[in-house]
Formats: structure tokens, sequence, C-alpha cells
């Protein structure tokens, strides 16, 4: 894989076309309205991504479901063409890719109906994970969508509690929007896309924690 070096400034929003000829081979970077972000990965961050693709992958076999956890894809939305998603997981229905017109060539999908399900672990950039995307996702109609907050304290108060702790936030799509569940601590980890996950918030967040 052919690395990218850091995003110099922009003079200019990038396309999606443009964006790809960049930084389409390094999965380190998205892009939302023509900005470049860094998503930051660092190891905490892609441990807490990891432990929640092996749980998921663990429920997809053995409901023999179609779907496979496809991470560091990108999401490009139909509607916009300055914007590609680079989702930290993301559940993928096999059965609706022969209507994805990138996919053949290119790990890259456009429709909602695609994806049964997504996760991002916050970063530094966390506005974008509660907000934007939080947005996007569901005019998307992607069912069900997790912002694990992890040990960093990153996102701001009005999502993660005064003081900051950890906190998952579930979102699941009703009527179009999304209705949001901050669980923390000991609580279960209550998923309408995998009902049978028996997962606690703290079992989640502090993976590859001792």
């Amino acid at each position: 894989m052919t690395l990218a070096v850091n995003p110099p400034i922009q003079q200019k929003p990038l396309s999606v076309d443009e964006f790809l000829a960049h930084y389409g081979d390094d999965n380190r970077y998205e892009l939302i309205d023509g900005e470049v972000f860094d998503l930051e990965p660092t190891g905490p961050h892609e441990e807490v991504a990891a432990f929640i693709t092996t749980k998921l992958c663990v429920q997809i076999d053995q409901a023999s479901s179609p779907w496979f956890v496809l991470q560091r894809g990108l999401l490009r939305p139909a509607s916009t063409g300055m914007t590609a998603f680079r989702p930290d997981v993301a559940v993928v229905d096999r059965d609706e890719l022969s209507q994805e017109p990138f996919w053949a060539d290119q790990s890259i999908l456009t429709l909602g109906s695609s994806i049964k399900f997504v996760a991002e672990v916050v970063s530094s950039n966390w506005q974008n994970d509660y907000a934007r995307k939080a947005e996007d996702y569901a005019v998307l109609g992607i069912p069900e969508y997790w912002i694990a907050e992890h040990y960093a304290g990153l996102g701001g108060t009005r999502h993660i509690g005064k003081p900051k702790q950890p906190t998952l936030s579930i979102c699941t799509l009703v009527n179009g929007e999304y209705a949001i569940q901050q669980l923390r601590g000991h609580q279960p980890v209550n998923s309408s896309t995998f009902p049978e996950l028996n997962l606690t918030v703290e079992q989640v967040l502090k993976a590859g924690r001792s």
C-alpha cells in the first residue's frame, strides 16, 4: 500500500475523485465537504475497533447471515461529490452489492441500503462523529450507528458527561432520525441489529486495556 504524506494546507476543497487520486490508498484519511481529515488511528483506537469487529463477526457467523464486516472501506454518499467517509467498522449486506457502482473495482460504497451497521471510535475530530456523521448516516438510512468514546475523553461534555467519562452512544434509526442511548460502565449493550450480543459498555471501551 502506498502511504500518503500528511495532507497539506488545502488551497481549495477537493472533489471525491481528487481525494481518491491523492489519498485513496491510505486508510488514514477521509473527506468531508471537500476537506481532508486525518483519522488519527492510535493504538487504543484500533483495539476498540478490532474488538467490535471480532464480536460482530461471531454474531454474523452464528446467524449464517449474508453480511460481513468491512474496515476502512469508503462510504461515498451518492448525493454529494465532496464527501467520502471511512467508518471504523461497517457491516455490509452482500446481497445488496450488485447495486453498488464501484464495488467490483474499489472498496467504495454509495448506498445506505448496503450497510446494516456502522461504528466510529472517537478521535480528535469528534465533532464529525457526533454531528455530521450522525446526520448523514441517518439520511442514508443506516439502521444502527455506534459512537465509542473510550478513555481518551475527547468528546464534548454534552455527549460524554461532566466530568467526562467513557461513553458508548448507540444510535437507532426511528422514523428517519436517530434515537440515541448514552451508555456507560457496566450497562449492557443493547443492539437492535445484533440482539444476541452479550457485552457491557466497559468491555467494549476497555478493549485491549489491562
